[in-house]
Parts: C-alpha cells; structure tokens; sequence
C-alpha cells in the first residue's frame, strides 16, 4: 500500500532497489549527495547530471522533467549513512525562475515489481529554486524514507553550503554548467496512477477553499481503515458506493505559466462527478485564504456536497495536525542529533564552546517548532472559519442538536446518505469540532459503553450517574435514527430487564414511537429476542431464494433498532447465542443492534463475547480518545451528540416522528 507522505514524515522501505521517480511539468536538476552519521557531506559526495555515479546511486543523464533516481541501497558504502535527493531549476534552460511560479513537484519512490512504496507532493513553495526533496537513512539496521521538501531561494549553492560543503559554490556552478551543455530532453511529466487514488502534480487550483490542507503538508500515511473507526470515507454518486471521489489523473501534466505563483493545494478534493460544485468563493484581500462556502465540494446533492465537504475538512485537520507532529518528532530529532554531536568530541564537553553549541541546537529546534506551530494555526484557523460556515448549513441528519435547523424539521420522505452520532477533535485544536458522521443504513451496530474505559471524564463520575448518562446517550442515537428516516421505514425495541432505565427511556415511551413498550425480565428479554432473530432468519432466506415479495403479508419491511441496556442481566446462554446472531448477521437485512453495557459486567463469559464487542462501533456518553483516523491514526477525542441542558428539542422531534407514523399506519 502507498504511503502519502508530508514534510517530516517517514516510512520504512522494504526494497533496497528503488526507483524515485519525479513529476515536474518542467526541466529539473536530479543531484543527490551523502552524509555520514555527523550528517557532514564531503565535496565529492555528491552524483549530478553528467559526473561519475556514486556508489549505487545513478541520477538522471541531463536536465528532465520527469527525472528518475536509480537506487541500490545495498551498494551504498556502509560510511554512508543517509542519501539525500535534491531538486534544482536549470539557469539556463528558460523554465520558471522558482518552485513557486510552475507545478509542484511530485515524487514517487517505486520497489520491486514496479510496487509503489511511497510518495510526496512538495507544496507550498514560492521563491524557491534549489530543494531536498526527501532523506533515505539508516535507522537500525533498515533503510527509511522521510519527506523533507525544504527549499532554499539562494539556489543549488546555498543548499550545499547548508549540507557542510566546503566548495558549494564551485560545485554547484559546475552542477549547472553540466546540464547548460546537455541539450534537455523534452518529454511529458508523468502523474503517479497506481494505488486509485492518483494524484495529478500539477498546480491546477482545487475547487473551492482547500487551503486548509497545510500548505507544506499534504499527507497521509496509507493505512487501512481500522475496525473501531466509523467513517467509511465520501462515497460516489452512484448507487452502492464504494469509493469516494478521487482525483482523475491524465497523461500529461498542463503547463503553468511563469508569471506568478499558483495555488499548491493538493487537488484532493476535486472529482469526477457530473454536477459541478457550487461557484468558488470570492478571494478577499490580496494574500488571504478565500472565503468558504458551504457546500463547496462535488456531489449530485448539496446533501452529497456538504457530506464530501465535512469528510474533507475531517482529512485537511487530521494532515494539518500529522504535520504539525511531524515537524516537531524532526525538530527534536535534529537536536538530538547535534547534541550527541557536541557530547561526542571531548573538546566540546568543557569550557563555553559546548555550551554555546547545546544553546544554538536547542535554539533552532525551538524555531523549527514554532514555524510549525505557526503553520498549524494558520491551516486550524481557515479549517474554524469553514466549519462557521458549514455547520449552520448541515441538514439536520448531519446537525448537532443545538442547530436551529431541527427548530424547522419535518419528517422526512427520503433516507438520508448519513447519520451525525458525534463530534471529534484533537488536543492541539479542542475548540474545532469535525462532525463524525456514519453511512445510512448502519453499517455495525452500536455499543454505548457505560464503563470507565480509563476515560478521565468516566473516571470523575460514579456507576449510576455515568449508566444513566450513557442510556441517555442512546435515546439520543435512537431519537436521531427515527428522525432522519421516512415513516413506517424506522422501528425501535428495547430490552430494560430490571426497568433501570425507565427514566431516560421516558421520551421514546411517551411519544409512542417504540414498536412496543420495553421488555423487562427474562420472559421478556427471550420474546423480543426470539421475534428479532426469527425476522433475521426469513428476510435472510427470502433475499438468498431471490424471492422477496414471497414474505408474509404485512411483514414490516423497515429497518429495525434494538436497544439492550444492563446486558448481560436477564440474559441465559440462549439469548447471549441470538444476541451475537443479531450482530454478526442482523445488520446485512436491517436489524441492527445499540448495545448500552459495560463490558466488566460481561467478563465472566470470557472471550467468547470478543466477536460481540468487535463487531460493533464503540462510542461513550463523555469525551473519550478512543477513535481512530484511516490516514494517520490519530487518537480523535469522541463528543457524543447530547441534548443541550433545557431544551426541548428531543420532545418536538419524537412528537412529530409519532404523529407521522400514526398517519402512515392509518
């Protein structure tokens, strides 16, 4: 799997024979030189077009726009400890005068097989003219990649007078002089199409205000959607989704003109779909973000829009802040490694020479960490002012419950595409909340967990006040659930085996919209059970026979929600056996299963129970860090959609829902 990478970023290489290979939309300069372990670089450990290769590093012959690296890691002496890639504009070829006024340039570092490992955009670049592109370096015995992007506007001489070179100056004019007389080749710039998710290196501006991807950072690691993360990603506009929008590459790379510099956004956002996107935002002043506008993303619905338009800003803050944590994890690495530098050489250890060079190192990690704070703030405060926009614009199936968009509801006549069941954020931003939404119809069943769970918020709270709370919290899911699906489409049961919860079950009882009242005892708990699983059973059989209109007559073909508090009490082996049948199987016909239990109380049925819990989405009644992004795993704290104190939202909407199913059943 291909791991995006941002500025700071690194990833292990599993292949010691790569290819790095660069789009550019214009001719470029591939060097590469070598450090040892101190990171000095020597004059002549450096391979530019035109000069004697370096042991198992062959760059590219002349000035191209598409240059490749050909790497053997294994052939590369063992005094070397780090092979870093540089980039640089010709003087002579008349191309752009820096980075910033062409496309970004765009690596991607290929293994065996033609497998792609790795890649990075460099973006954010302005004044630039000479860059390193990314570092391969030893790190226990192992081989790793970090994208390192930093430029430098004095060109391919500052660069090396940066990397230790003693002769940059007349190593870099010969640098130049070599690819002056090469006649370059002109050859398209490729774009990277493997994986499905291509993205173009190009500096065609994104549709709409993606600025809040950090402009030197554009990530994120490959990784897998973990199993307790709720988010499926944006889906296409077709029916039974799988992919949400990608970027189409094509076969070449546009040109940019060179009179100025262009927008870097990472063109993540934009897509294939037949409906345009709304008309962008006008910019405001000269140099500032442009406003955002909600809706601002593709889809065959501003629905649509606004979901791929929430997803999107999910992903720009989980980069930004993967980023942000990147650039810190390179800062004190860097300091580190110039300390155990200084403590290194016995000269250094006594007297103000030492001193001096422990303040300088600590000084520039403080600087690196600011300048990266600084970016941070900027792509978190375009990330604030877009989510001011878009939250008073979301439908109320994706709206927090204090939006005066529920203050207008009306029941529904279509399935929306998704469901709000709580807002997540991070520590370095807690005050931006990105709304974590889960695709219609549930895809798993739901666990409201009503123990501590190591949540400091659980940990302040006794065992009935944080049980109550978290059966509220499911009457706030199930309410949600109703209220966002037509009538007659929509069914709630609930199993309270000792009526514990018959106060917070109050709203759902008295409007009328449960399929019956809550079951209570064993007797109970085994007919609510029974009726669910043999439900299962028929649609199950019905939809492999292919025979669906051959169900009995009157046969409620609506989605179903069963809710189970204080579980297992009043459950016998028998019903914990149909309560993991209505798991496992349930949700693929439409039963779906809100578990509000502590898992402690469970403990005596041993791992058997482990399926149960897995197969369904943890989320708790308070701020918990226990969810996961699918680019980077950032621990996201998780705020569970509650009622604000007072207010009589939940009655009006449960009211309507009722009155509305009374109409649909006459």
């Amino acid at each position: 799997m291909t791991a995006e990478l941002v500025r700071g970023q690194n990833h292990p290489l599993p292949d010691t024979r790569l290819q790095i290979r660069v789009s550019a939309g214009h001719p470029v300069l591939a060097c590469a030189t070598c450090s040892d372990a101190q990171g000095a670089v020597d004059d002549g450990a450096i391979a530019y077009p035109g000069a004697a290769a370096l042991p198992g590093i062959e760059v590219p012959g002349q000035a191209t726009e598409a240059p490749r690296f050909s790497i053997d890691l294994d052939a590369v002496p063992d005094a070397v400890d780090q092979v870093n890639v540089l980039l640089a504009l010709p003087e002579t070829s008349g191309g752009p005068a820096h980075f910033g006024a062409t496309a970004a340039p765009f690596l991607a570092v290929v293994g065996q097989d033609d497998a792609e490992l790795a890649s990075f955009t460099i973006t954010g670049l302005d004044s630039e003219t000479a860059l390193v592109a990314v570092e391969l370096y030893r790190r226990q015995g192992a081989w790793k990649i970090r994208a390192v992007g930093q430029g430098y506007a004095g060109g391919l001489a500052a660069l090396l007078r940066d990397q230790g070179m003693d002769g940059a100056d007349r190593i870099a004019a010969a640098v130049q002089e070599k690819a002056a007389s090469r006649s370059p080749r002109t050859e398209p710039a490729r774009l990277r199409t493997s994986g499905g998710d291509a993205h173009a290196a190009q500096g065609t501006p994104a549709p709409g205000p993606d600025q809040s991807a950090p402009a030197d950072a554009t990530l994120a690691a490959g990784s897998a959607l973990p199993d307790d993360f709720p988010l499926a990603g944006p889906q296409p506009a077709t029916a039974g989704g799988a992919t949400g929008p990608q970027q189409t590459p094509t076969a070449d790379a546009p040109q940019t003109p060179s009179g100025g510099p262009i927008n870097y956004a990472h063109p993540r956002r934009q897509s294939t779909a037949p409906p345009p996107p709304p008309p962008a935002a006008q910019p405001g002043e000269p140099g500032r973000p442009p406003v955002p506008v909600a809706g601002d993303a593709t889809g065959w619905s501003m629905e649509e829009r606004l979901y791929n338009q929430v997803w999107g800003m999910f992903e720009d803050y989980a980069r930004a802040v993967a980023a942000y944590r990147s650039a810190v994890e390179f800062a004190e690495n860097r300091m580190e490694q110039e300390l155990d530098h200084v403590l290194s050489d016995p000269r250094s250890r006594i007297g103000g020479t030492g001193d001096a060079a422990r303040e300088a190192a600590r000084a520039k990690c403080e600087q690196l960490t600011d300048q990266a704070r600084q970016v941070l703030d900027r792509d978190l405060a375009q990330l604030a002012a877009e989510s001011e926009v878009v939250e008073p614009a979301l439908p109320p199936a994706f709206a927090r419950w204090d939006n005066p968009t529920w203050h207008a509801y009306r029941v529904p006549m279509e399935i929306p595409m998704a469901l709000r069941i709580g807002d997540l954020h991070l520590p370095e931003s807690p005050e931006l909340r990105i709304p974590c939404l889960v695709r219609l119809p549930l895809e798993r069943g739901l666990w409201v967990d009503s123990g501590r769970g190591g949540s400091e918020a659980a940990l302040m709270m006794d065992d009935a006040q944080l049980r109550r709370l978290a059966v509220d919290c499911a009457v706030a899911h199930a309410a949600r659930l109703l209220a966002v699906y037509p009538p007659g489409e929509f069914s709630v049961h609930v199993i309270d085996p000792a009526r514990s919860a018959a106060a917070s079950l109050a709203p759902l009882v008295a409007s009328g919209v449960l399929a019956a009242p809550p079951a209570a005892g064993a007797q109970g708990v085994s007919d609510v059970l029974a009726k669910l699983t043999q439900r299962v059973d028929l649609v199950s059989m019905a939809m492999r026979g292919g025979a669906a209109d051959a169900l009995p007559p009157g046969f409620d073909t609506g989605e179903q929600l069963l809710i189970v508090n204080d579980f297992p009490h009043g459950f016998d082996d028998r019903a914990v056996t149909q309560l993991r049948y209505l798991a496992d199987e349930g949700p693929a016909v439409g039963v779906h299963l809100m578990m509000v239990a502590d898992r402690e109380d469970a403990s005596a049925y041993g791992p058997v129970l482990d399926p149960l819990w897995r197969s369904l989405l943890r989320v708790t009644p308070v701020p918990d860090d226990h969810l996961a992004d699918p680019w980077v795993r950032h621990a996201w704290t998780y705020e569970p959609p509650m009622v604000p104190s007072g207010s009589d939202v939940l009655r009006q909407v449960l009211d309507q829902v009722a009155t509305a199913r009374r109409s649909w059943n006459r």
